[in-house]
């Protein structure tokens, strides 16, 4: 199945939105104690997108060998996992190497896309 998959974060709040042919879900968080305030924007959409892709597939919304449009609002984040641009920050790396575990243990075909309209950002 084909999903669109948008992420925002703050250094209090994350959330996504999953959508498909089928169904959009939409989910908000506060982030965990170790990381609420503690955290940049940048670090907090990374978590965002980890965490809800996590969920996706915990939840079974994605599934093994899904594709994945992951729609980015950060120039910064499109251009470090759509054009592999080396990130300076040691939590950034440490995220992209959970999430890239992830799309490997389910074989998930991402597709990274640079997209302003963030529906993940009119959640928080």
């Amino acid at each position: 199945m084909q999903h669109d998959f948008y992420a925002f974060g703050t250094p209090k709040k994350i959330s996504w939105v999953l959508k498909n042919e089928d169904s959009t879900s939409e989910q908000t968080r506060d982030h965990a104690d170790m990381y609420l305030d503690k955290v940049t924007d940048e670090q907090s959409k990374y978590i965002a997108l980890h965490v809800g892709i996590f969920w996706c597939i915990g939840t079974f919304r994605i599934k093994n060998k899904d594709t994945v449009d992951v729609m980015l609002d950060s120039k910064t984040m499109f251009d470090h996992l759509a054009n592999g641009n080396t990130a300076n920050d040691e939590f950034i790396k440490n995220r992209t190497s959970f999430l890239n575990q992830l799309i490997n243990q389910r074989k998930l075909k991402i597709n990274y896309k640079f997209e302003t309209d963030n529906l993940a950002k009119k959640l928080i």
